[in-house]
């Protein structure tokens, strides 16, 4: 399913409205769509240099609104559409740690989930359900996307072509290095709930407590 999903997105590169699809693909990956639009960026931008910044801003802009969409479920739906969408794509059991983070760090941890492979839907609907202060999620939200997709345009844009043949040369290369990220992103996660007063105990204990209800304590 995953990898059907995966070829879909891919295949919207050569579509004749690829911008409107990266747009699409950036704004539901933030709230509950599983294929991230890194991918489908990249090949945009390799394909027409010239246009990566703007195919960046695309992707920033998207990913903003559908972080605030997905603020949305977890602040207004989240014991009906919020508790499925995380199920339906594997990361109810993080919801509680999540919550624990975010109450500790704030927006720290959403510029991390921003411009990292952690998974932004998860802080977005979590953000939401925390009821946390709008105006810090929207500007970490803008902070953290913007780092990590007009980073990936501005290389496209200088480097593309070299780019591309680093990647079809370095290819298993580049994507252990991905999935390096993966597992670094998910540990500075967890780093950020630290501190000197035991903090990632407490932050622990809460993936094994469900959360009672919006703004509320774990149970």
């Amino acid at each position: 399913m995953l990898r059907k999903l995966y070829d879909w997105t891919m295949a919207k590169a050569a579509h004749p409205h690829a911008e409107g699809w990266l747009a699409l693909i950036s704004f539901i990956e933030s709230s509950f769509f599983p294929i991230p639009p890194h991918p489908l960026l990249g090949l945009m931008c390799l394909a027409e240099p010239a246009k990566a910044i703007r195919f960046a801003l695309v992707c920033t802009v998207a990913s903003v609104l559908g972080g605030l969409f997905g603020y949305a479920i977890g602040y207004f739906l989240y014991d009906t559409v919020g508790t499925a969408m995380l199920s339906a794509i594997g990361l109810a059991e993080e919801f509680p740690v999540a919550a624990c983070h975010l109450r500790e760090r704030d927006w720290e941890v959403i510029f991390l989930a921003g411009s990292t492979p952690v998974p932004f839907k998860l802080l977005t609907i979590t953000a939401g359900f925390i009821e946390m202060a709008l105006v810090p999620f929207i500007l970490a939200s803008i902070a953290g996307r913007a780092l990590i997709f007009m980073t990936v345009g501005i290389l496209f844009r200088l480097f593309g072509a070299p780019i591309k043949r680093v990647i079809d040369e370095y290819l298993v290369t580049v994507t252990t290095v991905f999935a390096v990220l993966v597992v670094g992103g998910f540990l500075a996660l967890t780093w950020l709930s630290g501190g000197e007063d035991g903090a990632p105990d407490t932050c622990a204990a809460a993936a094994i407590a469900a959360p009672a209800s919006p703004g509320g304590e774990a149970a």
